[in-house]
């Protein structure tokens, strides 16, 4: 929210009360609690009225400070952001007086020092200033209607639409705004806040925390998060489920701004050492993205939308896909499994699906495929269950307690819910009959529109929380169903909308996107933003969603795709089979899914961190890989640069320092840092190792990502530096290591330990100038190390 006209004068009418200094001071375990004033006190008179805000600062956590700021101190309506969901808070705090005599909280590297006239909070580490909360930084602000008109959820559609909204309040004169502003310093760079489409870097954008169904070529975002990463070493989190207004230095450029309106305003300042560090402890505080079933990692084929969804196009693209060596892993039945008008009825149509089980079980077991199929939390009037609902209370209502209805979508749509137990029950009871028939996941589409405008939830939420927190509740429904029925590491959701704690609950993909070139670069913005938000997964609809893609396009899609952490063939009214758009792309695809398989996508999700990861948050420390948006690390150790042009044009993308590896083709080495201009073949990606990188890969032409992880592996190892390496290895479908490989080389000498339940098969080594001799525990062939049987320590020389 814009408040001013310019920086030193208001907008006519905005009325700010800022806080200027503290009145009181009550210390408690973890930090202060202040009383301050929005007016100077010179004397008792002054002490008449207010308003005066509660401001609690205090360390929930290790090396985070929280600032939460009240007007009206009342208990706060639901929903609200879980804190610790997973696991305990880890609690170092101290509470001191600086040589200044200014008060300070001190939890692991970071330090939030108080002063009280004026009311300042300045943010340190290591003696250095991270950011400020500085004078008058601080407000309760009036603000005439005609000025917050436009904002994201009075502009939106659901305000506006008659179905939606047909006798819409009078609108107040005056809206009452809690606001907060923090420094940017020079240089300081924000990324984050959820999955948004536009540039990366968030400096000079003015973004609204509310989801909105928006496709990815607007300012709107299906998966808001109010949570921001700097280049600094902190990031903010902002614990507020409804409309956040936050200017990244698009109202005053030398600051973020947030504002809600509400009565109260919280925010988190976390401090790591790295933007990962600050990814771990943001995903303590929010929840961590659980370990994901092996086999989700493979590829997925939809029908697509508006196509045929006939036994015989399934079994055709299937034996297809297995005959061009491009096995598909999950199978995906989108909205016509159910007849046209009465979606969401839960119910094979019976035309297309005589008998769903049985057709189920067939491809199944013949084509080793899980079942997909798509759902939503929308109930049209037309379904055979809508009355069902309606009499059993489980839709959102109006206030005065009719069922909430309007057309977009499905004639006369309610939405279920989620806050009512009964209607969740309700709900997940036609999903589990959908589980006894075979199905193994669901596709939770939608989720966005959630009707805020003079409607009412069943545990009293206040609706303005619930648009946002819908996303969370509902995808969080249907992941613990399919965990209860399926077992713990074997539930997954596809999930288009989210918001802060959804991590828990994944994988999200990008939702819908045009088939171009600009398209598929939103799409890789809008996954490098959710995953620089708290997001360990991120997928997209390979070759767009809209219209069909020219087989360029579709080439460099697919490549971006399976080089994504889940990869997912879908469009609207075309197929996605590779075949459709040349047979020369279905031995492309082949070659990059046998790579993904091989590579074992083992995320580290027990600590947060991301699979797909800007160049920022491996590389922070360098200034050209801060902006990066059009390439990623996979991983640690991976780094791919999707191509975004025609056959023929140059393509260009930057090599951190160090000697990299060409992953596809070993002989080739690029010296960093450096950018690479070069023209890439249709048939090739360029995926680059890091220096000092261990690789575990299966074997070759395996077929699938869910398979033995312990045996026939191949470690290969680039540019070793001095020092020790080591991976663990995982051997069971919940994430428990089987064991560990660790790499020591000391001068030219190199020893590899395998330990616990795991066996090598080879050893390749890629050390620029360098080559194996005298090895110990397997011998040389066709210039790798092949491992002796059951060897547990294998060394050898680099000369």
């Amino acid at each position: 929210m814009k408040f001013l006209d310019g920086f030193w004068l208001l907008k006519d009418g905005v009325k700010p009360f800022s806080a200027l200094q503290v009145t009181s001071t009550v210390e408690k375990d973890q930090g202060y609690d202040l009383q301050v004033s929005t007016r100077p006190i010179r004397h008792r008179g002054d002490t008449l009225g207010g308003p005066v805000l509660q401001i609690g600062i205090h360390s929930p956590t290790k090396n985070v400070v929280a600032v939460k700021l009240q007007h009206f101190v009342h208990n706060n309506p639901n929903p609200e952001i879980p804190l610790f969901p997973d696991a305990a808070p880890v609690v170092d705090v101290s509470l001191q007086t600086a040589p200044s005599g200014h008060r300070q909280i001190i939890t692991g590297g970071l330090t939030a020092e108080i002063t009280e006239n004026p009311y300042t909070v300045t943010f340190k580490a290591k003696s250095r200033i991270l950011t400020t909360s500085g004078r008058k930084y601080q407000s309760v602000i009036d603000v005439p209607y005609r000025w917050v008109q436009n904002s994201a959820s009075n502009s939106s559609c659901l305000a506006t639409d008659i179905g939606s909204n047909p006798l819409p309040d009078n609108p107040p004169k005056t809206v009452r705004y809690l606001h907060s502003e923090l420094d940017l310093t020079p240089g300081t760079l924000v990324y984050g806040l959820g999955e948004q489409f536009g540039h990366f870097v968030k400096n000079g954008q003015s973004i609204a925390i509310w989801n909105q169904d928006g496709g990815t070529s607007s300012d709107q975002a299906y998966k808001c998060v109010p949570f921001y990463i700097t280049n600094q070493n902190y990031g903010v989190f902002i614990r507020h489920f409804g409309e956040i207004d936050v200017e990244v230095g698009s109202e005053k450029v030398s600051r973020v701004g947030m504002s809600v309106a509400d009565q109260c305003l919280e925010y988190y300042v976390i401090y790591g050492e790295t933007p990962l560090e600050i990814l771990e402890t943001y995903t303590l505080l929010t929840g961590r993205p659980p370990l994901l079933p092996a086999w989700s990692f493979g590829l997925w084929l939809s029908t697509s939308f508006l196509t045929d969804y006939s036994s015989k196009t399934v079994s055709t693209f299937l034996e297809g896909m297995r005959e061009r060596k491009c096995p598909v892993r999950v199978f995906h039945l989108d909205c016509f499994w159910m007849k046209g008008y009465q979606w969401c009825d839960f119910t094979f149509d019976p035309e297309k699906f005589p008998d769903p089980k049985a057709y189920l079980s067939e491809i199944k077991e013949k084509y080793n495929v899980q079942i997909c199929v798509w759902i939503n939390p929308y109930i049209s009037q037309l379904s055979p269950i809508f009355k069902e609902g309606v009499e059993g209370g489980y839709f959102i209502k109006r206030k005065d307690s009719t069922v909430w209805q309007w057309d977009l979508w499905q004639p006369g749509l309610a939405v279920v819910d989620v806050t009512n137990p009964e209607a969740r029950k309700w709900y997940c009871d036609k999903l589990e009959h959908l589980i006894d028939l075979g199905v193994t996941c669901f596709k939770t589409d939608f989720g966005e529109r959630i009707p805020t405008a003079n409607v009412q939830f069943h545990d009293g939420s206040d609706p303005y929380k619930a648009h946002n927190a819908y996303a969370v509740l509902y995808n969080g429904m249907v992941f613990k169903l399919l965990e209860r029925r399926l077992g713990k590491g074997e539930a997954i959701v596809f999930a288009r909308t989210s918001a802060a704690g959804g991590q828990r609950f994944p994988v999200h993909w990008g939702g819908d996107c045009e088939s171009t070139f600009i398209a598929m670069a939103q799409a890789l913005r809008g996954a490098l933003s959710l995953t620089s938000s708290g997001f360990a997964f991120a997928s997209h609809d390979i070759g767009g969603f809209e219209d069909t893609p020219t087989p360029e396009v579709y080439a460099r899609w697919v490549a971006f795709g399976i080089f994504s952490s889940h990869s997912r063939l879908h469009g609207s009214d075309s197929y996605r089979v590779p075949w459709v758009y040349g047979e020369d792309q279905a031995s492309y695809m082949a070659r990059y899914l046998d790579t993904k398989h091989r590579l074992m996508p083992v995320s580290a999700t027990k600590t947060g961190r991301p699979v797909q990861r800007a160049m920022f948050l491996e590389f922070p420390g360098d200034r050209s890989a801060q902006p990066l948006d059009l390439q990623y690390m996979l991983g640690p150790s991976l780094l791919v640069a999707p191509v975004f042009v025609t056959e023929g044009e140059e393509s260009n993308y930057y090599i951190p320092e160090g000697t990299w590896t060409s992953f596809f083709h070993s002989e080739r080495t690029v010296e960093g840092p450096r950018w690479v201009s070069e023209v890439v073949p249709l048939s090739e990606i360029p995926v680059f190792v890091r220096p000092n990188s261990i690789l575990v890969l299966g074997p070759p032409g395996i077929g699938k990502p869910d398979y033995d992880f312990t045996s026939s592996l191949e470690l290969r190892l680039y540019e070793l530096a001095e020092g020790k390496l080591s991976i663990d290895i995982p051997g069971t479908q919940n994430g428990e290591t089987a064991g560990s490989i660790e790499v020591n080389r000391t001068g030219n000498s190199v020893e590899v330990h395998v330990k616990d339940n795991v066996s090598l098969d080879s050893v390749a080594v890629f050390v620029k100038g360098r080559t194996i001799g005298n090895v110990q525990g397997g011998q040389v062939e066709a210039g790798l190390v092949k491992v002796a049987n059951d060897a547990k320590q294998i060394t050898f020389d680099l000369s």
